[in-house]
């Protein structure tokens, strides 16, 4: 490894395992489960699962039919879980130095429409997590779990229960994400969170990315979750900017991903929202958010910010100071 990515020691918070586990690791466990894609052959296959340079979606949901719906099917299964995991870590640490990382993922995007157990599921992802730590001493890392906008109550309830279950295995989290849908109401969930506190799990939530700023200040005033995903529309509200400062909320920058999935048109957008908010005071750390699709890593992420003077150096190491401070990896 180049010895200048050595010299940092990085923590990232908002990764996708989904979209974490290199592009070769897939080839290989698709071929292991007799997977039938809808390729032949690997450059084809990694065009597949990947965006070109220039290449950009119109929305979250476009993302997840033509790129992310494949990575879940093909880690899909005990063996394909586990190993998942362990890659991930292992190529986050020689490539980038990641010696913090906190892993996300829905369980019940992994079992194959009820096929397999939630619980089988979930040892598997913690025995590639113990494998991935055993070998590669250096690092931290931990699980959270995702409910999904498109659930009902009661199927995220679950996914709360095995979080619970299993906060002494590395999860350490819960979370809600994916896009806005109709039938989704966050007042439904004040409820859900307070028990995963009450259970001794921090608490995040994806939004400011897209959704109704009606719903972030519910998420800021009576939610309150550890920390926020995503951060865009925060720079509406300035209220709501001072709230985060004052209470220490975190937003956790994903540069790439809003500029891949149409959040924000340019880069010249990207440097004011993030700018606004370093200007009010607001903690930030820096992410990838689905390293894979975007051809990205950590590193690169701090290469593009700093080529396109939107952050200094030091603010850099600054967001990697926070989220070694706002972790819960201990």
């Amino acid at each position: 490894m180049n010895q200048k990515i050595r010299d940092i020691d990085r923590a990232e918070l908002h990764a996708h395992l989904g979209s974490s586990v290199p592009v070769e690791i897939l080839w290989e466990l698709s071929h292991e489960q007799w997977i039938r894609l809808p390729v032949s052959n690997y450059d084809d296959f990694e065009r597949m699962i990947t965006m070109g340079k220039d290449e950009k979606n119109k929305d979250l949901i476009e993302m997840d039919a033509k790129y992310f719906r494949w990575t879940e099917i093909i880690q899909s299964s005990p063996f394909a879980l586990r190993e998942a995991v362990k890659h991930t870590i292992w190529t986050n640490y020689r490539k980038s130095n990641l010696v913090l990382q906190e892993l996300r993922f829905n369980p019940m995007n992994r079992n194959k429409s009820w096929e397999l157990d939630l619980d089988y599921v979930m040892i598997s992802a913690i025995h590639g997590l113990d494998k991935a730590l055993l070998q590669y001493s250096k690092v931290k890392a931990g699980f959270i779990l995702c409910l999904d906008r498109r659930f009902s109550v009661e199927q995220n309830t679950i996914i709360l229960e095995k979080a619970i279950k299993y906060k002494n295995r590395w999860v350490i989290w819960i979370d809600i994400a994916w896009p806005l849908v109709d039938s989704f109401d966050i007042k439904k969930y004040k409820t859900i969170f307070e028990i995963a506190k009450w259970a001794g799990l921090w608490t995040t939530i994806h939004t400011w990315e897209e959704w109704e700023i009606e719903e972030l200040r519910y998420v800021v005033e009576e939610i309150k979750p550890d920390r926020i995903w995503h951060w865009i529309m925060a720079v509406q509200d300035k209220k709501i900017m001072e709230r985060l400062a004052k209470n220490n909320i975190i937003l956790e920058i994903c540069p790439t991903s809003n500029l891949k999935n149409s959040k924000l048109p340019n880069v010249e957008a990207l440097k004011k929202t993030i700018r606004t908010l370093l200007d009010n005071d607001v903690k930030l750390t820096l992410n990838t958010d689905w390293a894979v699709m975007y051809n990205i890593n950590i590193v690169k992420e701090e290469e593009f910010l700093l080529e396109n003077g939107i952050v200094t150096e030091k603010e850099i190491k600054q967001m990697y100071k926070n989220a070694f401070e706002y972790t819960f990896i201990k």
